[in-house]
Parts: structure tokens; sequence; C-alpha cells
């Protein structure tokens, strides 16, 4: 049977959303993004990944324009900070505790809310409710929040996993290109409001530098390159339709027809790795990244003939560098 939600007095919660965008008006793109749905079987209200904000009709009757407008931004935030896809990094364990991953990711958000002086209602999450300090990452809560037992959900588009009022499909949501942009037009947004306002939350404002300046760890993405790449030399693991010998009895059998059929390659791929050597790097930063390079290599099993053939110093390495050039 289709869920037949109570009436929703859709007045009261838009004005209390107009409320929340005029006044973070670096918000409103992503809060006017956000689709309403209905529901008598979300306890308050909740985000899936599509964007979609389901409601629930009693709890919007039962609560303040002022607290619905903080509700509004408490849940445009899951989906900004992209906690779905942040959970699903987590391990499987925490992944199916997700009243934990849910009360840790509020703690995140609300202490950032509560200090831009919004109005929340009462049984709001915060850090000091577990006696934490303010003003971490939900990744860096989770450890330290109990177990806990109550109901606590603010759905898929916060902790990842499965809502029971998740609507199936993608209708009326947004694709994860659009939530990409808006994302980064909201940071930019915050950017020219703390410029022009010289305020801005502190979690906001490294929410928007780590998404208008994202800091890459060249250490975990130069380990997971090598670690693919020899991967790929450890056997035969992928198909390829390239056209086989004429010489392939396939192709001569009596009644066969002349096809093409996969067959499984193994690939030898030839890895190299640059090292800048200009002017601006020192002695000590070259030898960070040949230690870091050799560390790798070894760690994935690629030692003793297969060491890197590369001058054993850096000093080397920028002497070779200067002969090339000046060729």
């Amino acid at each position: 049977m289709p869920e037949t939600p109570g009436r929703l007095d859709q007045v009261k919660l838009l004005a209390a959303r107009y409320r929340a965008a005029a006044d973070r008006p670096y918000l409103a793109s992503a809060l006017y993004s956000l689709t309403i749905v209905p529901s008598d079987r979300v306890p308050t209200m909740g985000v899936d990944r599509h964007w979609r904000c389901y409601v629930s009709p009693a709890f919007v009757a039962a609560t303040s324009v002022p607290e619905l407008a903080g509700v509004w931004i408490h849940e445009v935030a899951h989906l900004l900070r992209d906690h779905h896809g942040r959970a699903e990094r987590l391990p499987a364990a925490d992944q199916r505790d997700r009243i934990r991953v849910n009360l840790a990711q509020d703690c995140e958000i609300n202490d950032d809310l509560l200090d831009d002086g919004l109005t929340l209602p009462d049984g709001r999450v915060e850090p000091k409710t577990f006696g934490l300090q303010a003003g971490c990452l939900f990744e860096q809560y989770l450890p330290q929040i109990p177990p806990h037992q109550g109901l606590h959900d603010c759905g898929s588009g916060a902790h990842a996993g499965p809502a029971d009022w998740d609507l199936d499909g993608t209708a009326g949501g947004v694709s994860p290109v659009e939530a990409g942009a808006l994302r980064r037009h909201t940071a930019e947004a915050m950017r020219a409001h703390q410029r022009a306002c010289g305020t801005l939350p502190a979690g906001w404002k490294r929410w928007a530098d780590e998404v208008l300046e994202p800091v890459v760890d060249w250490r975990r993405v130069l380990a997971g390159a090598v670690r693919e790449a020899v991967a790929w030399a450890g056997g035969a693991v992928d198909y390829t339709y390239r056209r086989p010998s004429r010489r392939s009895a396939a192709l001569h059998r009596v009644g066969v027809p002349r096809v093409v059929l996969p067959s499984l390659r193994r690939p030898l791929p030839s890895v190299a790795i640059v090292i800048d050597t200009s002017g601006s790097m020192g002695e000590d930063g070259l030898e960070m990244a040949m230690a870091e390079v050799t560390g790798v290599l070894r760690e994935v099993g690629v030692g003793g003939n297969r060491s890197p053939c590369w001058p054993a110093t850096p000093t080397c390495t920028r002497s070779l560098a200067s002969r090339r050039r000046s060729r």
C-alpha cells in the first residue's frame, strides 16, 4: 500500500526554509535544491543521497519556525559535507552501526550551527553531550561515542544506510555531478560572505577551504597507483578481444564460424615515477621523496632485481637532470 502521510503544513515549512536562506544566504542554493517529500515514517526530517528531504507532518506541526530553519540547515549540511560518501569509506563494522555514525555526524554539524546562533530543537546532539571537544570531524568523534540504542536517523544522505522511507530511483533528485557543483558554489559563496562580513563559523570555513583547495595525500595516491600496477602484473586477470593468430585452432575448426572469442591476458605495465629535481626542491625534499617511493615499492613486494632504477642520492639525481637539460 502506498504511504498516505498526514497533512503537511507547507506554508510553515517553506517559511522556515526561507528564513534559513535569508539568514545564511551562502546556503540558499543548496537549501532550495532539496526536494520535499512528506512522510509519516521519518521521525523528524531526513535526507537521502539524491537531495530529497523527507519531512514528518507531525514534526512540522510541533516545531517552531526558527527551530525548523535550524533543522533545514542541519539536513543540508549532511549533504554538503558528503557524509554519506565519507560513511561508505568507514570500516564495515562502523558502517553497520549507523546510529553511532549519525550521532558522530551530528556532533560535527551542530557545534558549528550553535556557534552561529541557530536555534535547534530539544534533544539535539552536540560534542559536549558525550564530553567531547568541539571542532572535530565525525570520523574523529566516532570511536569516542558509546553504543546507542535510541532512534536517531537523519537518513541515508547522512549515514549511507538504507532508510525505511527512502523512495526508489532518483526521480526529483540531484545527480552526483550537480551535487558536486552545488558544493563548490556554496563554498565560493561562503568565501565571498567571509570577505564581505568577516565572519564564518570555523567548521564551515574549514569545509569551504577543503572544497576549493583540496589537499591530496600524495603518499596514499602513490601507494595506490603502484599497488594497482603490481596487481595487474600478478597473472592473466583481464579479458581481451584482440584478434588471435591466424594459426589459432579456433579459427580453423570445421563447422565453427570464424568468431573472435575473448581470451585472458597478463598485462605487464611499465611504471615510471617522476620526482621533481628543480631548484625549488631541497635536499631534504628529495630524500623524503626517494624514501617514500622506496617504501611503497617495498610494501607491495617490489625489491631485489626489480629495485628502482635511479641514482642512489638526490645529488646524483640533480646532476643527472642538469646533464639532460644541458643537452
